[in-house]
């Protein structure tokens, strides 16, 4: 008899729209015996198991047995999309004879057609093609070809081999043109309107954007499904990691981080004939570059507005759309907003850089928000002299409960410059040589020496 774990798949891949995980669809059997006896489960998951192990004769004499050769898993798998992910072209054939539904779709939207051409099993694709399978048309398919976006990218040319997550799992990496490459891949839910005008919004504001300090858009596939959105991939990773493994940084380091995130910012936020509220800034949204130097990423929940305008959310923003450590108190009271929101998260990000741990961090994320709206900040647990020359003063300004008090990015680079070269002052002259080396000169009233040591100290920035 076939053993238990042998019946739970443990080698089934998944769906090709399904996120990553153990496919645990047996983990539920019903009729498993202690020793193993898997005689009597179920006859549609003993039929996808077959289906899996290419048993030919096994599943002619169960389906002529009676099984359902339509049997859904609780995922809504059918044996034909076990065939069809395994590449396992005579299985197909054989469940088509006996009448399997050619184009069922599974609880992320996947028919068998899908899942084949997601692993590349040809024979499989031009079985099911014959047999009428038709290709899902993404949301945002065109059937004029002239009407096909410069962008476009055929999903063919991404290679997902060795694949993994980067920032927060919305990102996977991907080989594009031998090119590393981070993929959003829009999987979910192609009857959900709300996600797919996200997707179209998020993809409208990357066409837009054109900055060194922020992630740079390569393309997309719309085209086919499962939609893309195809951006620069930063191997060094996002800020968050980089401050729990540095912990608390230099004021130089912080600065110049605050002066890269600034910048990108500010062109958001000028950005003609709308701004651009990124409305989730925080430190898993920000990558650094090869060079060290930050960029903004991760447009999901922004929006775009009239410079001069504010905008207040039909629903409050959930903890899902955006983080609430770093979320403004107007936003969190779902009051009208404009692009300050984003500079209440730059504020606690700098803080965050200095204190070397995220606001008020001894308190759970949904509890965060409550403070803010009650006037309360993150206590400054830092030397002083690391908020000096008017840092303290610009986190302050900066975080106010006051929208209208809180500087635009404009106005916050310069003293942003201002406070790095402060602090770079006390580095930049540096004696060289004992000050008694200068005691043996004569100076000319205008300072020129006409000693005879000529040996001036120098200094290096």
């Amino acid at each position: 008899m076939e053993s238990e774990t042998a019946v739970k798949l443990t080698l089934l891949k998944q769906s090709s729209l399904a996120p990553d995980r153990d496919y645990e669809d047996l983990d539920d059997v019903e009729g498993e015996h202690e020793d193993g006896d898997v005689s009597e489960i179920d006859p549609g998951l003993k039929l996808m198991y077959l289906a899996n192990e290419g048993d030919l004769d096994g599943i002619k004499e169960l389906l002529d047995s009676g099984a359902d050769v339509n049997f859904r898993d609780i995922d809504h798998r059918t044996a034909l999309h076990v065939a069809a992910c395994q590449g396992l072209d005579d299985v197909a054939q054989l469940l088509l004879e006996y009448g399997a539904q050619v184009d069922p779709e599974d609880r992320w939207g996947s028919t068998p057609l899908a899942d084949a051409i997601h692993y590349k099993n040809h024979d499989v694709i031009k079985l099911l093609e014959k047999h009428g399978a038709k290709h899902l048309m993404a949301p945002m398919h065109v059937r004029n070809a002239r009407e096909v976006p410069e962008y476009e990218i055929d999903p063919r040319e991404l290679d997902f081999t060795n694949s993994v997550e980067i920032t927060k799992g919305t990102y996977r990496i991907a080989s594009w043109r031998g090119t590393q490459v981070a993929v959003k891949t829009f999987g979910e839910g192609f009857s959900d309107e709300d996600k797919v005008e996200a997707f179209r919004a998020e993809l409208a504001l990357l066409q837009k954007i054109r900055h060194p300090n922020v992630v740079q858009f390569l393309g997309a596939v719309t085209q086919s499904s499962p939609m893309m959105i195809v951006t620069e991939y930063l191997p060094k990773g996002d800020l968050r990691e980089f401050l729990k493994k540095k912990g608390a940084l230099k004021p130089a380091t912080a600065l110049r981080f605050a002066m890269d995130i600034a910048r990108g910012m500010n062109y958001l936020h000028e950005h003609k004939p709308e701004a651009i509220i990124h409305r989730d800034l925080e430190p898993s949204n920000i990558l650094r570059d090869d060079s060290g130097h930050l960029k903004v990423a991760d447009f999901g929940v922004s929006k775009l507005l009239k410079v001069t305008s504010r905008v207040k959310e039909d629903r409050p923003l959930t903890y899902e759309d955006t983080s609430c450590r770093y979320m403004a108190p107007e936003v969190f009271r779902n009051e009208e907003y404009g692009t300050k929101v984003d500079v209440f998260s730059f504020a606690l990000i700098l803080q965050e850089m200095i204190e070397g741990c995220p606001p008020f961090h001894s308190k759970k994320d949904e509890d965060v928000p409550k403070y803010y709206a009650a006037k309360e900040r993150p206590p400054f647990r830092a030397s002083m002299k690391l908020y000096a020359h008017g840092l303290k003063e610009l986190i302050e300004v900066c975080w106010s409960d006051n929208p209208t008090n809180r500087p635009t990015f404009k106005q916050i680079i310069p003293r942003l410059d201002a406070i790095y070269n402060s602090f770079g002052r006390r580095r930049r002259w540096k004696v060289m040589r004992p000050l008694k080396c200068f005691q043996s000169l004569d100076w000319k009233k205008d300072g020129s020496s006409l000693g005879r040591d000529s040996s001036r100290s120098e200094g290096s920035i």
